[in-house]
């Protein structure tokens, strides 16, 4: 991915992205502007919308109920969406903002929460997820915003797993119980295509789970090392691997 420009401000926004188009900020990216940041009319923003690639803007309007932002020009095109995808064991609170962010910088292009038998946290605000992937797209100059399925259980999600044409996806299983070779040899065996990562809940998963994702052919176990990971680290730790041997690092 191409480098931005750091030092101006980045924002996210729902709205079609066009030359000359006048864009009416919310309440709150308004507030943000010109009251936190203390931007004056003229201040230039970087835009995107995860469609129209990222594009210039200027504070063009400034008034006691809001701001717009006239759109001036692209910086740069639209990027496709990464191919990986992230399945994981809801956390609670912080540490799953916290992983659904580094997911969103580690290159996920879909995350979706997995309901197992050892998770704790069953209840999963995906507005909260939504709001991370866009605060951590805005960060890292991400273009093609990652997309936040709706929660399933790991059953429902083993039943529905796409085996065959377009859709077919190699699943990388990080057991937690595998102590056996580094990952990086297991994953270099693979033939690159389609990937989803799957990592489990605090307490691991069930030995019944493991059993059944070792027996499903699409599916590839991998061991994260000797040492006890919590559930955020590991994320960034398989997704690490994973992107350096059949990703695009």
């Amino acid at each position: 991915m191409a480098r931005y420009e750091f030092r101006l401000q980045r924002l996210f926004l729902r709205n079609p992205l066009i030359k000359g188009a006048l864009v009416e900020l919310s309440r709150e990216q308004a507030n943000y502007l010109v009251n936190v940041l203390r931007m004056e009319q003229g201040a230039r923003v970087l835009v995107f919308n995860g469609h129209d690639g990222e594009w210039l803007a200027e504070l063009a309007e400034v008034t006691r109920r809001g701001a717009k932002l006239g759109i001036v020009e692209q910086t740069r095109p639209q990027t496709p969406a990464p191919d990986l995808h992230y399945l994981f064991a809801p956390l609670k609170h912080a540490r799953l903002d916290y992983m659904v962010q580094k997911a969103v910088e580690m290159g996920a292009g879909v995350i979706r929460p997995v309901i197992t038998a050892h998770t704790q946290a069953t209840r999963v605000n995906t507005e909260r997820m939504e709001a991370n992937v866009i605060e951590a797209a805005e960060q890292c100059g991400i273009l093609a915003v990652p997309k936040v399925a709706d929660p399933t259980t790991l059953r429902h999600l083993l039943d529905t797993w796409p085996v065959s044409g377009d859709q077919a996806r190699r699943l990388i299983f990080c057991d937690e119980g595998d102590e056996g070779a580094n990952p990086l040899t297991t994953l270099a065996k693979l033939t690159p295509g389609p990937l989803a990562v799957l990592i489990g809940p605090e307490g691991g998963f069930s030995e019944e789970e493991r059993l059944i994702l070792r027996s499903k052919p699409y599916v590839t176990a991998i061991p994260l090392g000797p040492r006890i990971l919590r559930a955020d680290t590991a994320a960034v730790a398989a997704l690490a691997v994973v992107q350096a041997v059949l990703g695009d690092w």
